[in-house]
C-alpha cells in the first residue's frame, strides 16, 4: 500500500480552513488518482475534493429522488385513502408484485 502525506506546515491562502489528512492508497487507487489529476490538469488534492463532493451530491440526489414518486400520487382516482393506518401493507404488496413472489406470512 502506498502512503500519501497531505500534511502542510504553513497553510497558504487557498488552503486556509482546510484540514489536512493522510490518505493509505493500494498501488491502483493511486494510479486512478495520478491519471485523473494529470486529465483534469489539477493536483491530486482537488481530485479527492472533487470525488468528495461528487459522491456526497450523487447521494443526496439518490436519497430525495425516491420521494419524487410520491409528489401527486395520492391525487390520482384509487389512490389509497388509508395509507398512513396501512403502510406497511402496501409496502410489502409493493416488494411482493416488484419480486414476483409472495413473502408475507398470514396472522
Amino acid at each position: 500500500m502506498l502512503r500519501i502525506n497531505w500534511e502542510l506546515s504553513v497553510p497558504s491562502q487557498s488552503n486556509r480552513g482546510r484540514e489536512p489528512i493522510r490518505v493509505y492508497l493500494t498501488r491502483s487507487e493511486r494510479g486512478a488518482l495520478d491519471r485523473l489529476a494529470r486529465e483534469l490538469r489539477v493536483s491530486h488534492a482537488d481530485v479527492l475534493r472533487r470525488g468528495i463532493d461528487a459522491l456526497g451530491h450523487q447521494r443526496a440526489r439518490s436519497f430525495h429522488d425516491v420521494f419524487d414518486a410520491l409528489v401527486g400520487a395520492f391525487e390520482k382516482p384509487g389512490a389509497p385513502t388509508d395509507l398512513a393506518e396501512r403502510h406497511d401493507d402496501y409496502a410489502a404488496d409493493h416488494v411482493e408484485r416488484r419480486s414476483g413472489r409472495s413473502q408475507r406470512r398470514s396472522s
